[in-house]
């Protein structure tokens, strides 16, 4: 049975994530925390969820890095760019984890989560934003079509600090705040944000493992049973989305971001 829950969160959260671009530890942390009880019959600690999430989004994240290379999605200039400052943002978000008792992370979490449902509630109808960036870019994708996109350093920096933060410190990626911005606020082509987003998911998730892994955080056990299924979770997601709509599986994705998001809330404010 602990194999089997242990499949199932890994392909769902990996594919859900990498479909995306958010990397799938917003499914992970809650399902080992909630769901690690029933399942494989011991307490999960909030610090070891998020530690251990970390450590298989660098599985998920190679895997669909890897496929959206293939297809030419993934603008690594920019993507270079947001590491510069999302890699010590999150070791730094994961050195935090340790200060942040169960009642405030899942208080802190729930709301994040919440946040993230009305953003992907929001993002069918808002438009990005016109700004004249200093920096202009033109990308040529795998199918031939060309798109124009912009930044400025200093912004680029600054949103690469903030996601790499929040991705140490809940063990999520950062996709779920880094696609959003990029494409309403650099005008990214929406499959090129995704696909850059998890690229730079998957250096960011190396530097704050390696943190959490310092801080004793990380179940190797979980990672193991865990990574098999990430590493097919992130393909298969990375896959669906170069052939198919997004919109069935985000409202599925945002369905359960409110429940569970009720719930950590309940749970935050109530948890003595």
């Amino acid at each position: 049975m602990s194999i089997l829950f242990y499949t199932v969160v890994g392909l769902l959260a990996a594919t859900l994530g990498s479909l995306v671009g958010l990397g799938g530890g917003i499914i992970i942390v809650p399902a080992l925390v909630y769901l690690g009880p029933y399942f494989v019959h011991e307490h999960v600690s909030v610090a070891t969820a998020v530690g251990t999430s970390l450590a298989v989004l660098i599985f998920t994240a190679l895997s669909s890095t890897l496929t959206f290379v293939k297809q030419k999605k993934v603008d690594f200039k920019s993507g270079l760019l947001y590491f510069i400052t999302s890699g010590p943002g999150a070791m730094l978000g994961s050195y935090t984890t340790q200060f942040v008792n169960a009642k405030s992370f899942q208080l802190s979490f729930g709301l994040f989560m919440l946040f993230m449902a009305i953003l992907l509630v929001l993002r069918d109808y808002l438009k990005p934003i016109k700004v004249d960036w200093a920096i202009r870019r033109e990308y040529t994708d795998g199918k031939g079509d060309t798109y124009e996109y912009g930044y400025s350093v200093l912004p680029a920096l600054a949103v690469g600090l903030l996601v790499g933060y929040i991705s140490g410190l809940f063990g999520i990626g950062g996709g779920s705040l880094f696609v959003p911005v990029m494409v309403l606020l650099f005008r990214y082509p929406p499959h090129v944000a995704t696909a850059t987003s998890m690229f730079v998911i998957l250096l960011s998730s190396v530097m704050g493992s390696v943190t959490h892994f310092v801080l004793g955080e990380i179940d190797f056990w979980m990672v193991l049973f865990l990574a098999p299924s990430a590493l097919a979770g992130g393909w298969l997601g990375a896959r669906i989305a170069s052939r198919l709509s997004t919109k069935k599986p985000l409202w599925v994705l945002r369905i359960t971001f409110i429940l569970v998001a009720v719930r950590m809330i309940w749970e935050g404010l109530t948890l003595t």
